[in-house]
C-alpha cells in the first residue's frame, strides 16, 4: 500500500499565484518551527472572502494555547458588519471549534450536541433541519459547506453569525456535549516542540468519537497515546459504548488486538482484501484474518465477525470502523476457505473448534440487535 503523502503534499494550498506550505515536522530536518498560525489562517479566510474575521486571526497566538486541528464556522463580512458593538477578535475564537468537522460529520451528530469552541467553557450547539437537510451551528445556519478542508483545517460559510457564547452555553445537555482540554499556560505552549502530524490526528480522533457513543475508544486513545502517536497511521476497529456495557466487555482488555498499525483501509480497501488476508495488529504475534470476502451480496467478515458501521469517522491517519461483537482469536494458519461461512450467529457463544485445538471463540450473541443485521447466518 502507498505510503501517505506527509504534509508538504497534503496541505499544499494554491491561491492564485501564491503557495502556502505547512512545515512537517517528521520531513523536515532543521529546528524551524512551523509558520504562526496567522500565516496560515489569514490568506486562507481572505481568499475565501472573509475579510472582516481574517483581519482577527492576529489575537489568536496571544489568546488561544489549541495547535489544531480546527474548523471554522466563518460569519460573512456583510452579517459583521451588522453587530458594531462585536468584538471581533472573540467572534473568531467563539467561531472555531478543535477537531475537523466536515458537513457530512456534522450530520452524524446527536440533535443538540454541543462543541466546545477554543474559548473553554463556551460551546455551540448543533441542530438540524428535517432529514438534515439544513445543519445549524449555534442557530444559524450554514450556507456554503466545506469551503475549505485540508485534512487540519475546514471552514464552513455562516448565514449570519453566532452571538457572543453565554459562560452557561455549555452546561445544559453535558452528556452530549464536547469538551476542549483544559488550557495550559502560554509559556508551556510556546516550550513544546510542534506537534505530529499523527499527534494532532489523535486529538482529533479523540474528540470526535467522544460526541458519536465510542468514549471507551477514546479514553483508549488517549492511555495508549505513547504508543499510537510512532504510527505512521492506523486503522482500528470498535464496538460502541452500548454494546461494551451490555456485554462487549472482552474489548476493553483487547483494544490493542482490534487496531491495524501503519495502514489506513478505508471500506472500498476492505472490500478488496482476498480471503485469507492477514492483517497484524499491535498485539505482538496476534493476527486478524479475512475469513469472508466482501462484494457482492456476501457481508465482509474479519475473524468470522462482520463490520456494523464502516468508517465511523477518519482523518489524514485514522480511520476507525465499528463492529458488531469484538473479534475471537483465530489461528490465521487454521483458517480455511472450506471453513469460511461455517460459523455464525447459530455458533454464537460455542467454540470453534479443528482437529489440534481451539481456534477460536465465537462472539456471544446478546451484544448483537438482531434488526440491524441483514442475515441471519452471520455477525
Amino acid at each position: 500500500m502507498a505510503t501517505s503523502p506527509t504534509w508538504d503534499t497534503v496541505l499544499n494550498l494554491n491561491m492564485g499565484q501564491v503557495t502556502y506550505v505547512l512545515w512537517d515536522e517528521q520531513a523536515s530536518s532543521s529546528t524551524l518551527p512551523p509558520p504562526p498560525r496567522s500565516d496560515f489562517f489569514t490568506p486562507i479566510l481572505t481568499h475565501l472572502g472573509f475579510h472582516q474575521l481574517s483581519t482577527a486571526v492576529p489575537s489568536l497566538s496571544a489568546t488561544s494555547t489549541w495547535t489544531g486541528p480546527f474548523t471554522i464556522f466563518a460569519p460573512s463580512d456583510a452579517s459583521i458588519h451588522t453587530c458594531p458593538s462585536c468584538s471581533l477578535p472573540r467572534l473568531l475564537q467563539e467561531h472555531i471549534v478543535p477537531g475537523v468537522f466536515s458537513l457530512n460529520y456534522l450530520r452524524t451528530l446527536a440533535f443538540g450536541t454541543k462543541i466546545e469552541t477554543i474559548v473553554p467553557g463556551r460551546c455551540v450547539t448543533v441542530t438540524s433541519a428535517l432529514n438534515n437537510s439544513k445543519i445549524f451551528v449555534g442557530g444559524v445556519e450554514i450556507t456554503r459547506p466545506d469551503l475549505f478542508d485540508n485534512g487540519l483545517l475546514i471552514v464552513h460559510g455562516l448565514d449570519g453569525f453566532v452571538s457572543h457564547l453565554s459562560p452557561l452555553s455549555c452546561n445544559i445537555q453535558r452528556m452530549t456535549s464536547l469538551s476542549f482540554p483544559p488550557a495550559q499556560s502560554t509559556d508551556r505552549i510556546h516550550s513544546l516542540p510542534a506537534l505530529s502530524v499523527m499527534r494532532l490526528m489523535i486529538t482529533d480522533a479523540m474528540l470526535r468519537l467522544r460526541i458519536t457513543g465510542f468514549s471507551i475508544l477514546a479514553i483508549a486513545l488517549r492511555i495508549k497515546h505513547a504508543e499510537l502517536v510512532n504510527l505512521h497511521n492506523m486503522t482500528v476497529f470498535t464496538l460502541d459504548d452500548p454494546s461494551i456495557f451490555s456485554g462487549g466487555y472482552a474489548y476493553v482488555s483487547s483494544v490493542r488486538f482490534h487496531i491495524v498499525p501503519n495502514r489506513i483501509l478505508m471500506p472500498a480497501d476492505l472490500e478488496r482484501l482476498p480471503v485469507g488476508t492477514e492483517l497484524p495488529t499491535l498485539e505482538e504475534g496476534q493476527k486478524l484474518v479475512v475469513t469472508t470476502a466482501g462484494g457482492g451480496e456476501t457481508p465482509m467478515r474479519i475473524n468470522y465477525v462482520r463490520i456494523k458501521c464502516p468508517d465511523v469517522m477518519h482523518n489524514l491517519r485514522i480511520v476507525v470502523h465499528g463492529l458488531f461483537l469484538p473479534f475471537p482469536r483465530v489461528h490465521p494458519s487454521r483458517v480455511s476457505t472450506e471453513e469460511i461461512g461455517r460459523w455464525g450467529l447459530d455458533a454464537a457463544g460455542s467454540e470453534v473448534v479443528e482437529d489440534g485445538g481451539i481456534v477460536g471463540v465465537a462472539p456471544t450473541p446478546e451484544i448483537v440487535l438482531r434488526a440491524e443485521m441483514d442475515d441471519h447466518h452471520g455477525l
